[in-house]
Protein backbone atom coordinates (compact mmCIF):
# COMPACT_ATOMS: atom_id res chain seq x y z
CA UNK A 1 0.00 0.00 0.00
CA UNK A 2 3.08 2.46 0.75
CA UNK A 3 4.47 1.70 -2.91
CA UNK A 4 1.32 2.90 -4.58
CA UNK A 5 0.72 5.99 -2.66
CA UNK A 6 4.15 7.09 -3.44
CA UNK A 7 4.17 6.23 -6.63
CA UNK A 8 0.54 8.22 -7.10
CA UNK A 9 1.80 10.85 -4.92
CA UNK A 10 5.09 11.58 -7.52
CA UNK A 11 2.97 10.48 -10.77
CA UNK A 12 0.45 13.46 -9.50
CA UNK A 13 2.80 15.69 -8.27
CA UNK A 14 5.30 15.69 -10.88
CA UNK A 15 2.19 15.57 -13.78
CA UNK A 16 0.77 18.44 -12.74
CA UNK A 17 4.09 20.55 -12.37
CA UNK A 18 3.96 21.02 -16.08
CA UNK A 19 1.07 23.01 -15.46
CA UNK A 20 2.14 25.28 -12.49
CA UNK A 21 5.17 25.99 -14.76
CA UNK A 22 2.84 28.30 -16.61
CA UNK A 23 1.90 30.26 -13.83
CA UNK A 24 5.21 31.32 -13.25
CA UNK A 25 5.97 32.86 -16.95
CA UNK A 26 5.35 36.70 -17.50
CA UNK A 27 6.07 38.85 -15.45
CA UNK A 28 9.33 37.66 -14.05
CA UNK A 29 11.86 36.18 -16.26
CA UNK A 30 12.19 31.96 -16.20
CA UNK A 31 15.81 32.35 -14.76
CA UNK A 32 14.65 34.50 -11.71
CA UNK A 33 11.52 32.52 -11.24
CA UNK A 34 13.77 29.14 -11.03
CA UNK A 35 16.04 31.39 -8.58
CA UNK A 36 13.10 31.55 -6.06
CA UNK A 37 11.97 28.37 -6.58
CA UNK A 38 15.28 26.42 -5.79
CA UNK A 39 16.31 29.00 -3.32
CA UNK A 40 13.32 27.86 -1.19
CA UNK A 41 13.96 24.31 -1.92
CA UNK A 42 17.46 24.48 -0.91
CA UNK A 43 16.46 26.45 2.32
CA UNK A 44 13.56 23.66 2.82
CA UNK A 45 16.51 20.74 2.48
CA UNK A 46 19.39 22.18 4.56
CA UNK A 47 16.74 22.91 7.40
CA UNK A 48 15.68 19.09 7.23
CA UNK A 49 19.12 17.78 7.11
CA UNK A 50 20.40 19.55 9.86
CA UNK A 51 16.76 18.61 12.02
CA UNK A 52 17.01 14.78 11.20
CA UNK A 53 20.81 14.94 12.22
CA UNK A 54 22.15 14.03 9.05
CA UNK A 55 26.02 14.16 7.90
CA UNK A 56 26.87 17.81 5.95
CA UNK A 57 30.57 17.58 5.76
CA UNK A 58 31.55 15.97 2.68
CA UNK A 59 35.44 16.28 0.79
CA UNK A 60 35.98 18.56 -2.26
CA UNK A 61 35.66 16.12 -4.79
CA UNK A 62 32.20 15.11 -3.57
CA UNK A 63 31.32 19.28 -3.82
CA UNK A 64 32.46 19.00 -7.25
CA UNK A 65 30.03 15.65 -7.92
CA UNK A 66 27.06 17.94 -5.87
CA UNK A 67 28.02 21.16 -8.03
CA UNK A 68 27.75 19.20 -11.58
CA UNK A 69 24.04 17.75 -9.78
CA UNK A 70 23.01 21.11 -9.15
CA UNK A 71 24.31 22.03 -12.80
CA UNK A 72 22.61 19.76 -15.29
CA UNK A 73 19.83 18.79 -12.88
CA UNK A 74 18.78 21.89 -10.87
CA UNK A 75 19.41 24.95 -13.19
CA UNK A 76 20.16 24.06 -16.89
CA UNK A 77 17.72 21.67 -17.74
CA UNK A 78 15.10 24.25 -16.11
CA UNK A 79 16.23 27.08 -18.00
CA UNK A 80 15.54 25.28 -20.82
CA UNK A 81 12.25 23.59 -19.64
CA UNK A 82 10.82 26.82 -18.60
CA UNK A 83 11.77 28.58 -21.89
CA UNK A 84 10.07 25.77 -24.20
CA UNK A 85 7.10 26.47 -21.80
CA UNK A 86 6.69 29.64 -23.28
CA UNK A 87 5.82 28.44 -26.61
CA UNK A 88 4.21 25.09 -26.30
CA UNK A 89 1.85 23.72 -23.62
CA UNK A 90 2.28 21.89 -20.36
CA UNK A 91 1.35 18.88 -21.96
CA UNK A 92 3.34 18.48 -24.85
CA UNK A 93 6.35 19.49 -22.83
CA UNK A 94 5.83 17.08 -20.17
CA UNK A 95 5.81 14.25 -23.81
CA UNK A 96 9.16 16.00 -24.55
CA UNK A 97 10.66 15.69 -21.54
CA UNK A 98 9.88 12.07 -21.08
CA UNK A 99 12.26 11.29 -24.11
CA UNK A 100 14.48 11.35 -20.85
CA UNK A 101 14.22 7.46 -20.47
CA UNK A 102 15.86 6.96 -24.22
CA UNK A 103 18.69 9.85 -23.42
CA UNK A 104 19.43 8.00 -19.87
CA UNK A 105 20.44 5.47 -22.59
CA UNK A 106 21.76 6.55 -25.01
CA UNK A 107 24.00 9.10 -23.02
CA UNK A 108 24.98 6.38 -20.42
CA UNK A 109 26.28 4.18 -23.42
CA UNK A 110 28.33 6.75 -24.87
CA UNK A 111 29.81 8.13 -21.64
CA UNK A 112 29.86 5.11 -19.48
CA UNK A 113 29.79 2.45 -21.93
CA UNK A 114 26.80 0.74 -20.74
CA UNK A 115 25.18 -1.54 -23.08
CA UNK A 116 22.41 -0.98 -25.00
CA UNK A 117 19.88 -4.14 -24.89
CA UNK A 118 17.54 -4.31 -28.46
CA UNK A 119 14.33 -3.88 -26.49
CA UNK A 120 15.21 -0.86 -25.12
CA UNK A 121 17.10 0.29 -28.80
CA UNK A 122 13.61 -0.75 -30.25
CA UNK A 123 11.90 1.16 -27.26
CA UNK A 124 13.75 4.52 -28.19
CA UNK A 125 12.79 4.25 -31.88
CA UNK A 126 8.83 3.80 -31.23
CA UNK A 127 9.32 6.67 -28.65
CA UNK A 128 11.67 8.91 -30.98
CA UNK A 129 8.92 8.63 -33.74
CA UNK A 130 5.51 9.08 -31.77
CA UNK A 131 7.41 12.50 -30.45
CA UNK A 132 7.66 12.90 -34.15
CA UNK A 133 4.57 12.39 -34.82
CA UNK A 134 3.09 14.79 -32.34
CA UNK A 135 5.02 17.27 -33.16
CA UNK A 136 4.41 16.96 -36.89
CA UNK A 137 3.51 20.12 -38.03
CA UNK A 138 6.24 22.22 -36.43
CA UNK A 139 8.78 19.63 -38.26
CA UNK A 140 7.44 19.89 -41.26
CA UNK A 141 7.50 23.62 -41.13
CA UNK A 142 11.21 23.07 -40.47
CA UNK A 143 11.77 26.42 -38.97
CA UNK A 144 13.76 27.43 -36.04
CA UNK A 145 11.73 30.82 -35.80
CA UNK A 146 8.64 28.52 -35.50
CA UNK A 147 7.54 29.28 -32.00
CA UNK A 148 6.43 25.19 -32.15
CA UNK A 149 10.20 24.24 -33.41
CA UNK A 150 11.61 26.72 -31.37
CA UNK A 151 9.70 25.27 -27.78
CA UNK A 152 10.29 21.71 -29.13
CA UNK A 153 14.11 22.47 -29.71
CA UNK A 154 14.25 24.44 -26.28
CA UNK A 155 12.64 21.18 -23.86
CA UNK A 156 14.22 19.00 -25.54
CA UNK A 157 17.76 20.79 -24.62
CA UNK A 158 16.55 20.86 -21.34
CA UNK A 159 15.52 17.28 -21.03
CA UNK A 160 19.23 16.28 -22.13
CA UNK A 161 20.51 18.18 -19.93
CA UNK A 162 18.61 16.49 -17.06
CA UNK A 163 19.32 13.06 -18.22
CA UNK A 164 23.04 14.53 -17.58
CA UNK A 165 21.89 15.45 -14.16
CA UNK A 166 20.52 11.78 -13.65
CA UNK A 167 23.51 10.47 -14.69
CA UNK A 168 25.48 12.36 -12.71
CA UNK A 169 23.48 11.84 -9.72
CA UNK A 170 23.46 7.61 -10.74
CA UNK A 171 28.04 8.47 -10.49
CA UNK A 172 27.35 10.06 -7.22
CA UNK A 173 25.42 7.41 -5.57
CA UNK A 174 27.58 4.66 -6.98
CA UNK A 175 30.55 6.51 -4.88
CA UNK A 176 28.74 6.45 -1.77
CA UNK A 177 27.22 9.90 -2.02
CA UNK A 178 23.82 9.91 0.36
CA UNK A 179 20.77 11.05 -1.76
CA UNK A 180 19.55 13.41 0.18
CA UNK A 181 22.58 15.58 1.16
CA UNK A 182 23.45 15.56 -2.40
CA UNK A 183 20.03 17.02 -3.57
CA UNK A 184 19.91 20.06 -0.59
CA UNK A 185 23.83 20.73 -1.57
CA UNK A 186 22.74 20.78 -5.46
CA UNK A 187 19.92 22.44 -4.89
CA UNK A 188 21.81 25.54 -3.38
CA UNK A 189 25.03 24.93 -6.09
CA UNK A 190 22.22 25.28 -8.93
CA UNK A 191 20.83 28.51 -7.01
CA UNK A 192 24.08 29.78 -6.83
CA UNK A 193 24.55 29.03 -10.67
CA UNK A 194 21.36 30.96 -11.53
CA UNK A 195 21.75 34.11 -9.69
CA UNK A 196 25.38 34.27 -11.57
CA UNK A 197 23.13 33.41 -14.62
CA UNK A 198 20.85 36.50 -14.02
CA UNK A 199 23.73 38.96 -12.59
CA UNK A 200 25.84 38.64 -16.13
CA UNK A 201 22.56 38.82 -18.64
CA UNK A 202 21.55 42.32 -16.36
CA UNK A 203 18.17 40.22 -15.89
CA UNK A 204 16.42 42.61 -12.91
CA UNK A 205 15.02 39.90 -10.03
CA UNK A 206 11.33 41.20 -9.97
CA UNK A 207 8.56 39.36 -8.36
CA UNK A 208 4.82 38.70 -9.10
CA UNK A 209 2.91 39.33 -6.36
CA UNK A 210 -0.70 37.91 -7.80
CA UNK A 211 -2.02 34.60 -6.38
CA UNK A 212 -1.69 32.35 -9.41
CA UNK A 213 2.52 33.31 -9.49
CA UNK A 214 3.00 33.12 -5.74
CA UNK A 215 1.14 29.40 -5.12
CA UNK A 216 2.37 28.33 -8.13
CA UNK A 217 5.91 28.95 -7.04
CA UNK A 218 5.46 27.65 -3.47
CA UNK A 219 3.75 24.51 -5.29
CA UNK A 220 7.13 23.60 -7.57
CA UNK A 221 9.35 24.23 -4.49
CA UNK A 222 7.90 22.67 -1.78
CA UNK A 223 5.73 19.87 -3.44
CA UNK A 224 7.17 19.44 -7.33
CA UNK A 225 10.87 19.89 -5.66
CA UNK A 226 11.03 19.03 -1.59
CA UNK A 227 8.29 16.11 -1.82
CA UNK A 228 8.32 15.08 -5.18
CA UNK A 229 11.97 14.06 -5.00
CA UNK A 230 11.66 12.53 -2.02
CA UNK A 231 8.46 10.57 -2.68
CA UNK A 232 10.62 9.03 -5.69
CA UNK A 233 13.85 8.46 -4.49
CA UNK A 234 11.98 6.92 -1.50
CA UNK A 235 10.18 4.90 -4.18
CA UNK A 236 13.16 4.20 -5.83
CA UNK A 237 14.81 2.65 -2.44
CA UNK A 238 11.69 0.38 -2.15
CA UNK A 239 11.03 -0.87 -5.55
CA UNK A 240 14.23 -0.26 -7.56
CA UNK A 241 15.02 2.31 -10.19
CA UNK A 242 13.79 0.45 -13.08
CA UNK A 243 9.95 0.22 -11.79
CA UNK A 244 10.17 3.58 -10.36
CA UNK A 245 10.95 4.57 -14.02
CA UNK A 246 7.46 4.24 -14.90
CA UNK A 247 6.58 7.98 -13.41
CA UNK A 248 8.03 9.08 -16.39
CA UNK A 249 5.67 7.11 -18.77
CA UNK A 250 2.44 8.09 -16.77
CA UNK A 251 2.77 11.88 -15.60
CA UNK A 252 2.87 12.68 -19.10
CA UNK A 253 -0.77 11.18 -19.31
CA UNK A 254 -1.76 14.06 -16.00
CA UNK A 255 -0.28 16.62 -18.03
CA UNK A 256 -1.99 16.44 -20.81
CA UNK A 257 -5.43 15.79 -19.05
CA UNK A 258 -4.34 19.03 -17.39
CA UNK A 259 -3.60 21.43 -20.48
CA UNK A 260 -6.77 19.68 -21.86
CA UNK A 261 -8.80 21.16 -19.19
CA UNK A 262 -6.68 24.59 -18.43
CA UNK A 263 -5.36 25.38 -21.77
CA UNK A 264 -7.40 24.04 -24.52
CA UNK A 265 -4.68 21.59 -26.17
CA UNK A 266 -7.02 20.25 -28.76
CA UNK A 267 -6.38 16.75 -29.31
CA UNK A 268 -6.16 14.95 -33.28
CA UNK A 269 -5.73 11.91 -33.92
CA UNK A 270 -2.04 12.23 -35.37
CA UNK A 271 -1.22 13.99 -31.60
CA UNK A 272 -3.45 10.91 -29.95
CA UNK A 273 -1.23 8.02 -31.81
CA UNK A 274 1.94 9.90 -31.36
CA UNK A 275 1.53 10.37 -27.42
CA UNK A 276 0.52 6.48 -27.29
CA UNK A 277 3.69 5.40 -29.71
CA UNK A 278 5.95 7.44 -26.89
CA UNK A 279 4.40 5.83 -23.61
CA UNK A 280 4.28 2.23 -25.55
CA UNK A 281 8.04 3.16 -26.45
CA UNK A 282 8.87 4.17 -22.76
CA UNK A 283 7.22 0.54 -21.56
CA UNK A 284 9.16 -1.60 -24.00
CA UNK A 285 12.44 0.49 -22.46
CA UNK A 286 11.74 -0.07 -18.97
CA UNK A 287 10.33 -3.68 -19.22
CA UNK A 288 12.35 -6.41 -18.74
CA UNK A 289 12.24 -10.32 -20.89
CA UNK A 290 12.24 -13.44 -18.40
CA UNK A 291 15.86 -13.86 -19.65
CA UNK A 292 16.84 -10.10 -18.97
CA UNK A 293 15.27 -10.74 -15.27
CA UNK A 294 17.01 -14.27 -14.75
CA UNK A 295 20.66 -13.21 -14.10
CA UNK A 296 19.45 -10.12 -11.97
CA UNK A 297 18.96 -13.39 -9.24
CA UNK A 298 22.24 -14.10 -8.59
CA UNK A 299 24.75 -11.23 -9.69
CA UNK A 300 24.50 -8.23 -7.86
CA UNK A 301 22.83 -5.10 -9.37
CA UNK A 302 23.99 -2.21 -10.49
CA UNK A 303 23.68 1.05 -8.21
Amino acid sequence: MMDILLYATTVLIWGSSWLAIKYQLGVVAPEVSLVYRFALAAAIMMVLCVAGRRPMRFPLRAHLRMAALGLFLFSTNYVFIYLGSQHLTSGLVAVAFSTVVAMNIVLGALLFRAPIRPRVAAGAALGLAGIAIVFRPEIAAFELSSAGTLGLVLALTGTASASLGMLTSGRAQAAGLPVIQANAYGMGYGTLLLIGFCLVRGTPFDFDPSFPYGASLVFLAVFATVIGFWSYLTLLGRIGADRAAYVTVLFPIVALALSTAFEGYQWTQAAAAGIVLTILGNVLILSRSRKDREPAATTKPAE
